[in-house]
């Protein structure tokens, strides 16, 4: 059994026990337990994608660390200018654990 959940603009297919880097939940701290909204329920031969039956199923995840990306490098240059700049980034995420699946009622 999989679910396909959004969070942060993204979406990613969980199961239970997956761990997960999500962009980073500021609300919430290590060990807290985190709803996320459900797009699409595959169970067995079962799939469900039925806004209305997905609205009241919440997949529940645990908090297990917050934590920094890979850093990136940005550089601009133009030609024959002398013009030149490097701008670095490294992206806050949040590493879920899924702890459960409901199911949809039938």
């Amino acid at each position: 059994m999989y679910a396909i959940v959004r969070s942060g603009g993204r979406q990613h297919k969980v199961a239970v026990g997956d761990i997960v880097e999500v962009d980073k939940i500021s609300t919430a701290k290590v060990g807290d337990t985190v709803e996320l909204s459900t797009l699409l329920l595959v169970d067995g031969d079962s799939v469900t994608s039925d806004p209305w039956v997905l609205a009241g199923i919440k997949v529940q995840a645990e908090v297990v660390d917050h934590h920094k990306g890979q850093k990136i490098d940005i550089l601009r240059y133009k030609n024959k200018t002398g013009y030149r700049r490097r701008q670095g980034h490294r992206q806050q995420y949040t590493a879920i654990k899924v702890t459960e699946i409901p199911t949809a009622a039938k």
